[in-house]
């Protein structure tokens, strides 16, 4: 299998579908272009002393995962600590009748896959590449050592899981409180915060499908699909594909104030 470079000097693998801790799937290693450690993590970097910064560039690797892949997946052991270089990544689980919720969607310098470490579980849900997406891995007992060591650097974990949180009680609220144009429209909101615009300033830089939007807002594919055609028809959005360009926001903001 061929693949081309997408940063700085380092090494990465490609990582097969049933995720990193299945290691009879990985495929051989390679010296490919990656980032510096540095750059992925800049607030933590500062807090870290000459030896905590060589633990962490010691045990640092880099992954490519292609779309569709499992980076983790529910029930697996915690191994690690994960980085998202580049690329989009969703946190989803399983319910009643296999219908999927994606519970939180992962941008580039996003940390994940630490709270079922630290909670003493497996993993409760899987991480899973939306495209094409290069991971930074870090053995989670070298960070642990590091936080029992340095207060700062628990300080700063704490208030990643604190901002988590938080975001999941937003989460909950809606899902539990909205009906589906506000559930839509507050997803849509969401996705332009965390993953920003177009050149054009309009279109959302990811493109998930309509299943995938479905599992994000808590409703049926069906649905979704009659939600952003309804919000099409009222000139809110414009449909290209699975590209989502917003058209009135002060609108889209509306519906989901009003739920």
């Amino acid at each position: 299998m061929r693949i081309t470079p997408l940063y700085g000097e380092g090494r990465y693998k490609i990582i097969g579908k049933k995720g990193f801790n299945d290691m009879t799937d990985r495929h051989s290693v390679a010296p490919e272009r990656c980032p510096h450690l540095s750059t992925l993590m800049p607030e933590l970097w500062a807090l870290l002393d000459e030896r905590e910064r060589e633990q962490l560039l010691i045990g640092v690797s880099f992954y490519v995962f292609q779309k569709g892949e499992v980076i983790f997946e529910v029930d697996s052991t915690p191994k690690y600590c994960y980085i998202l270089a580049k690329g989009q990544v969703k946190i989803s689980k399983d319910g009643i009748g296999e219908k999927s919720q994606i519970l939180r969607m992962i941008r580039p310098l996003d940390f994940f896959g630490i709270q079922a470490y630290f909670s003493g579980q497996n993993n409760s849900s899987n991480a899973v590449a939306i495209c094409r997406s290069m991971v930074c891995i870090l053995p989670i007992h070298v960070l642990e050592s590091i936080i029992l060591s340095n207060a700062r650097v628990g300080l700063f974990f704490i208030q990643k899981l604190a901002r988590k949180l938080f975001e999941t009680d937003q989460l909950t609220i809606s899902l539990a409180q909205k009906h589906t144009r506000g559930r839509l429209a507050e997803s849509l909101l969401m996705l332009k915060a965390k993953y920003g615009l177009e050149p054009d300033n309009a279109t959302i830089s990811i493109y998930l499908s309509r299943q995938e939007l479905a599992d994000l807002s808590n409703m049926t594919a069906s649905n979704a699909i009659r939600t952003l055609y309804s919000f099409e028809e009222e000139q809110v959005i414009a449909l290209d594909g699975r590209k989502i360009k917003i058209m009135d926001e002060d609108k889209l903001r509306e519906i989901s104030k009003m739920g």
